[in-house]
């Protein structure tokens, strides 16, 4: 599948304030509470023209992409290719979110949450770096071996906070591996968070 598609984002779901009634079926509703810079008083609607790619990736298995890349400048076959060379950074971004905490911030103004996110990017390359330093052994022969990124995160942590001694890293992390499946697939979960307010500190 290829093709393209319109949408219009609105803030609110009042047929006598669409702009443009006759495109009904293409509005999408934004909550008030979600942060959208492209919506404003001055322009309460927001227009977007996308292509919707979907590929297969495994026996039953299928991939749907957003994208705005022209189709004449890249194929199906192409942005699948892509897609794949990305996996490793989606990935990345998703042990830096969720492993390090970088979905939840201490700070509200933005200068300390950029410092937030470039200190934990430094203590995410740091646990990188040492994790791929730990010999992993082959515990049976049906499987090869990782290591368990959220474990050696967390030995890092006491490490960092002289908790554990430098000797006892190594041989700890390489006590907690994982054996690699390349077919495993899990269901995406998606869901919304919205962003929560510290205001409470200040009581």
């Amino acid at each position: 599948m290829d093709g393209w598609t319109e949408v219009i984002l609105s803030r609110s779901k009042a047929r006598k304030k669409m702009q443009h009634p006759e495109s009904a079926p293409l509005y999408r509703y934004i909550c008030k509470t979600v942060p959208f810079d492209f919506i404003s008083d001055n322009s309460p609607e927001y227009h977007m023209r996308l292509r919707v790619v979907r590929f297969q990736i495994a026996e039953g298995v299928f991939e749907n992409i957003l994208t705005n890349l022209p189709s004449d400048e890249f194929s199906l076959e192409e942005i699948k290719r892509l897609y794949y060379l990305r996996w490793g950074q989606e990935t990345s971004f998703r042990d830096l979110k969720h492993t390090i905490g970088t979905a939840n911030f201490h700070s509200k103004s933005p200068e300390y949450i950029e410092f937030e996110i470039l200190s934990r990017m430094t203590l995410y390359n740091f646990c990188t770096i040492i994790t791929m330093e730990v010999p992993i052994e082959k515990r049976t022969e049906k499987w090869e071996y990782q290591v368990n990124l959220s474990m050696a995160i967390k030995i890092c942590f006491a490490f960092l906070s002289d908790h554990v001694g430098p000797g006892s890293v190594n041989d700890l992390i390489s006590r907690y591996i994982l054996p690699i499946r390349p077919e495993r697939t899990y269901a995406r979960q998606l869901r919304f968070q919205a962003p929560a307010s510290f205001a409470y500190r200040f009581i």
